[in-house]
């Protein structure tokens, strides 16, 4: 059975299934397609079988759940015990996942937020865990009814109160959470529409190796580097100057880069002094299509405390 509030995400949160479990969170898979065959994120297709269709330069698309996948996952919840949902996604920028998330919303049998994180990956994913955490420990006080000594206050049987309160809890952590990252060549994104003509064919006649960054829930080049390893050099400077000295969480993202990603987070465990979890994770099937392989990312999310 499900707290009273419960949390639904899509595939792009590249949330770790220990914290799925232990939260109960519900993901909803993009799809992607490989020619003419269409998978479901997470569960058909792999980052590894996304990689090699890229090589062989097979075309590559993807598209958002549709609203009825969200209806069903919105009922499955209701009838799983939960009063109100909080459904969390990607960019609206970068996909119609929130869309077809506030579609459903309208006709869902239990009162259901939609978050536009306008972020995404593990960038996301914070939200999320902010998000559940805070509903746990809201399911924690009223069962308990001790809300005082746990530390967290309720309002009287308000289900509406604790979804406001849960909704900031993840736009809170949006708001100071940052991606950064690294990509061999821009044409993937040029191809999925993701970053503009003008800024990809610069980038191959400079035969620069770009810097990207999420800002205002889209993908915007950041700096632009002579070399593989000065960029990513580079990367772990931004990443060590964004977390300073406060709690953070950080994620390293890869695609086919496994050893590279391990190196840039043992370096990043050295630099950054309050380091609250590090996790390091290859993106999932519907960002490695638009990325390509050769991806290495830091998401840099502060840990932020939930509001009394």
């Amino acid at each position: 059975m499900l707290g009273h509030l419960a949390l639904v995400t899509d595939s792009t949160a590249y949330l770790p299934q220990e914290a799925v479990d232990r939260h109960r969170i519900q993901v909803v898979s993009l799809s992607v397609a490989v020619g003419d065959e269409v998978f479901a994120e997470g569960v058909e297709i792999s980052p590894k079988d996304v990689a090699e269709a890229l090589r062989a330069k097979h075309r590559v698309t993807t598209s958002r759940p549709s609203p009825e996948t969200f209806t069903a996952a919105y009922r499955a919840a209701a009838e799983a015990g939960a009063r109100g949902i909080v459904s969390i996604h990607l960019s609206a920028e970068l996909s119609g996942t929130a869309e077809a998330a506030q579609l459903a919303a309208s006709t869902a049998p239990i009162p259901v937020r939609v978050v536009d994180s306008r972020l995404v990956g593990m960038a996301l994913g914070s939200c999320v865990l902010a998000a559940a955490e805070l509903a746990d420990a809201l399911d924690a006080a009223r069962a308990a009814e001790t809300a005082g000594d746990l530390g967290v206050e309720v309002d009287g049987d308000s289900t509406e109160a604790d979804l406001d309160r849960v909704v900031s809890a993840a736009e809170r952590r949006a708001e100071v959470t940052n991606g950064f990252f690294y990509v061999d060549t821009l044409e993937h994104l040029r191809r999925g529409g993701r970053i503009g003509t003008a800024q990809a064919l610069v980038g191959s006649a400079l035969a620069v190796k770009p810097l990207l960054h999420l800002a205002g829930g889209r993908i915007e080049p950041l700096e632009k580097v002579r070399t593989a390893s000065r960029a990513i050099a580079r990367l772990e400077e931004i990443a060590v100057e964004h977390a300073g000295a406060q709690p953070v969480d950080i994620t390293v993202h890869h695609l086919a880069a496994e050893q590279r990603a391990e190196a840039l987070a043992e370096r990043l465990r050295e630099r950054v002094p309050a380091i609250n979890e590090l996790y390091v994770s290859e993106v999932g099937a519907v960002i490695g299509a638009h990325v390509g392989p050769g991806l290495l990312a830091v998401v840099v999310a502060p840990v932020v405390a939930p509001s009394r």
